[in-house]
């Protein structure tokens, strides 16, 4: 046991106590209160055994050991802390009766300089149980036998500016009860109710055990422990106590993060600690005086058991941190662009942008102002969004919308009818334009606004390289830093179309307007439908056929409602049929995810391992979950977990590219690794949690996981055959599962 030397003056002080012999008397009447006590320098010990008999129940011969200390001194905890002695009793008993252990009450922390103790001041009782059992000498009686002495020598240790060790030796004489008792005991207030539950008690509590339905778990972290524990409601106050030595530092403060159902400590491991433990003991003290005996399970810090339990370790912020993060999530957002989901968006802009090549320059730069206005604001408007569900305790992460029914009807249909106008079927704002010039002129920059907005909506569902890390970095600091991130990325999407407004030298490299345009933009409708398509496949997957039949119903009204607009253009009327097929259309909506019934639908991976095929490459894929993963880790393999979902096309992408190409699967093969697909296409909180934990808040993320190691190995958002390839290769030879 290691303890810092008392640096402070210690005198020895030994004393005797004599015993204290009780009037003894049968069960019934008033039984008396007997002590063998004891004044040594700065406290007071006592003995304490309620009633003058002992019986054959436990329950019933409560005892303890009592200090009562003179202000400014304290005694110590089992575990003293940085230094000191917990209380001891060692007892001489007559053959046939025992004591219990001493349970130590729930201490506070004791500063003391640079040094942390745990202990009590002011008072304390340590409670125990005598045992009466068969060996007892009875003498052949039955009733009342005895008296029997009870003898202890207590020990302590007394600290203020200085320590005094004391000892003092404790006695006195009790009956024993044997037969029965139950209709004659008349004990009186239990040792609980004299003490504890004084309405001006001092007396520290005992701890209780955690509830059966609350759980305790930690994980290692590169300077300590994260302590999470679940009690069914938000906790904003705690500390824990370790019942082992050298464990943690012990004058180290201990940061709080209040959780939906509990709470995480961060905690800072000793200094000495060589090996981390399996299992973190001690008391929790939370607000309102509650004290929980907890011992809490190791889960591995990558979060494959158990994570539910366990939010991500934030990272720590500081301005350099800041500006590098801000500077890839710019970087992350000028790539974004080339995505499949956003190019066609960027294009209808660029192409917009030559037709108004011979606008004046302050209209240009207006229309780029405009256009990252939209972008800025449909950013921070999903971020806040986000902030505001988590903060309420719902678990989402990046692209959550897309995990909504309603959002991908709402953004299926729209795009459709889109593309239908891009297409010639109808131009959207000619209704509008008869209303006058300046109308025109508005809604000019309304189309610049909301084309910034629709830039976003289709581009949450891909991250670009470099938006994956920045983004977990920014969702898990302080809301200003979080917007800040979000900002850089913001601008980081809206640079190429504000370069070119910005500087309109430029425009004189792009074609002149002519007939040619109208023909691209009927062209660039083919991406568009595509997307719907995408869309379409994105429901089926998710929510089955019944869907799907819904958002056709939806397509053909929108269809009809572009007939409408195209048919009779610049007409009342028919603009107000259109606008009431279309409220018809959200209607169904927000109507058809509830009213049908959405049957789960089995993930790729499940999909892909059934029928014939079972001896193709995607056969190998099982479907995730933490517990599987753990015993997988445990039998030995190695495992490659596939965080995707079926709108993120650049998850797609790379399962193609990559992850399904027959080289990469023989490689996978000869290395025994087990295949994982964590499918976030509907909201899933455990896969959440465990992006989470891993840094990340959205998908495509690859995780290589190692038995041994702490932290699994994250591949490149973007995957060739030649990276996955080459993180196989790195891994150790291939074992045989157990």
């Amino acid at each position: 046991m290691r303890r810092l030397p008392l640096i402070f003056v210690s005198v020895s002080v030994f004393a005797c106590a004599f015993a204290a012999h009780g009037q003894l008397s049968a069960p019934a009447g008033s039984p008396k209160e007997t002590r063998a006590a004891f004044d040594a320098p700065h406290l007071r010990v006592e003995l304490l055994v309620p009633g003058d008999t002992l019986y054959n129940d436990k329950t019933l011969n409560e005892a303890g050991l009592y200090f009562k200390l003179e202000p400014g001194w304290h005694i110590y905890w089992k575990n003293a802390g940085d230094s000191g002695e917990p209380p001891k009793i060692q007892w001489t008993l007559p053959k046939g009766i025992s004591a219990t252990p001493m349970q130590f009450p729930a201490p506070q922390r004791l500063p003391l300089g640079p040094l942390m103790d745990y202990g009590y001041e002011n008072e304390a009782l340590f409670p125990f149980n005598f045992e009466i059992n068969d060996n007892l000498d009875r003498r052949g009686k039955i009733g009342n036998v005895g008296p029997y002495t009870l003898h202890a020598k207590v020990s302590w240790l007394v600290c203020r500016e200085v320590c005094i060790p004391g000892k003092a030796e404790l006695e006195l004489d009790r009956h024993v009860w044997v037969g029965l008792y139950s209709l004659l005991d008349d004990r009186g207030p239990s040792l609980a109710q004299r003490f504890f539950d004084k309405p001006d008690k001092q007396l520290p509590a005992l701890p209780t055990s955690l509830p059966v339905a609350d759980t305790a778990v930690f994980q290692p972290t590169p300077v300590g422990f994260r302590l999470a524990v679940t009690t069914g409601q938000r906790e904003t106050q705690a500390e824990f106590f370790p019942e082992d030595e050298d464990v943690l530092d012990n004058p180290a403060p201990q940061g709080v993060t209040p959780t939906t159902n509990g709470l995480v400590l961060d905690l800072k491991k000793d200094a000495n600690l060589t090996a981390n433990p399996t299992q973190l003991k001690g008391v929790l003290e939370l607000a309102g005086g509650r004290n929980y005996e907890i011992s809490a399970t190791r889960v591995v810090s990558y979060g494959v058991a158990r994570m539910e339990f366990m939010p991500a370790v934030k990272p720590a912020f500081s301005i350099g941190a800041l500006l590098t993060t801000a500077f890839f999530a710019f970087l992350g957002g000028l790539l974004l662009n080339l995505m499949p989901c956003v190019f066609p968006v960027l294009f209808l802009k660029g192409l917009a942008l030559v037709n108004s090549g011979t606008e004046e320059r302050h209209k240009l730069r207006m229309h780029g102002m405009v256009y990252t206005a939209g972008i800025l604001v449909s950013f921070w408007a999903l971020v806040a969004l986000l902030l505001v569900l988590r903060a309420a305790g719902a678990t989402l992460g990046w692209g959550f919308q897309f995990q909504s029914p309603v959002f991908l009807l709402v953004l299926a249909g729209l795009l459709f009818f889109f593309a239908l106008s891009l297409a010639g079927q109808f131009e959207i704002g000619l209704t509008l334009t008869g209303a006058g010039g300046a109308l025109a002129a508005k809604q000019g920059y309304a189309g610049s606004f909301f084309t910034g907005v629709l830039a976003v909506i289709v581009a949450t569902p891909c991250t670009a390289p470099f938006m994956g890390a920045a983004i977990g970095y920014a969702l898990a600091q302080p809301a200003a830093v979080t917007f800040a991130i979000f900002t850089a990325l913001a601008l980081g999407l809206a640079a190429p179309y504000v370069a070119l407004t910005l500087q309109p030298a430029w425009t004189r490299l792009l074609p002149k307007p002519g007939v040619w345009m109208e023909i691209l933009k009927q062209a660039v409708s083919v991406p568009i439908f595509v997307t719907v398509i995408w869309l379409a496949w994105v429901v089926a997957q998710a929510y089955g056929a019944a869907l799907v039949a819904a958002l056709l119903g939806i397509f053909l009204l929108l269809a009809i409602a572009g007939w409408f607009l195209g048919r009779w253009p610049a007409q009342r009327w028919a603009a107000l049929v259109a606008v009431l097929l279309l409220l018809t259309v959200l209607a169904v909506c927000i109507a058809a995810p509830r009213e049908l019934a959405m049957t789960p639908v089995a993930s790729p991976a499940q999909i892909s391992s059934e029928g014939p095929a079972a001896r193709s490459a995607s056969a190998t894929w099982q479907t995730w979950s933490a517990e599987a993963v753990q015993r997988t880790l445990a039998a030995g393999q190695p495992v490659f977990v596939d965080f995707t979902a079926s709108w993120c096309l650049s998850c797609q992408v790379n399962e193609r590219v990559a992850l399904s190409q027959p080289e990469v699967m023989q490689a996978l093969e000869a290395k025994n690794v087990a295949l994982f697909k964590a499918d976030w296409t509907r909201e899933d909180p455990a896969i959440t949690q465990t992006l989470t934990a891993l840094g990340r808040s959205g998908v495509p993320v690859y995780a290589l996981y190692v038995q041994g190691e702490e932290s699994p190995r994250l591949l490149p958002q973007v995957l060739t055959p030649g990276i996955v390839l080459d993180a196989i290769a790195k891994l150790p030879p291939a074992a045989t599962p157990k």
